[in-house]
């Protein structure tokens, strides 16, 4: 239980990291090319969901063999295991897209 926890946790804010600092590093690159950064930062934000996901969970592959595996041969544990991993790192994702969306309304 303590192993599947701490997973949650390091996916949750690998998740965060990716959103806030690719956001972050877009919205520099959008001030040298002389575009609106927070425009930028919003658009980056919800641009990298998907791969803030990929990133927390060491690529999609595993995780969905996991899965794939875990139906088949009726291993609900590991599939149980694999939807709480992919629960926390989108719940991480989805936090900084809101962050960066707060900051970017009250900045716009």
């Amino acid at each position: 239980m303590h192993k599947l926890i701490n997973t949650m946790i390091y996916n949750f804010f690998i998740a965060l990291g990716v959103i806030l600092g690719g956001a972050l590093f877009g919205c520099a690159a959008a001030i040298l090319c002389g575009e609106k950064p927070v425009k930028a930062m919003l658009v980056f934000s919800e641009q990298l969901k998907l791969w803030a996901l990929i990133v927390a969970l060491g690529g999609t592959f595993s995780s969905f063999e996991i899965l794939d595996l875990g139906i088949l041969k009726g291993e609900f544990k590991a599939v149980i295991k694999q939807i709480l991993y992919i629960l926390s790192a989108f719940a991480g994702a989805h936090m900084g897209y809101v962050i960066l969306h707060a900051l970017g309304v009250h900045n716009s």
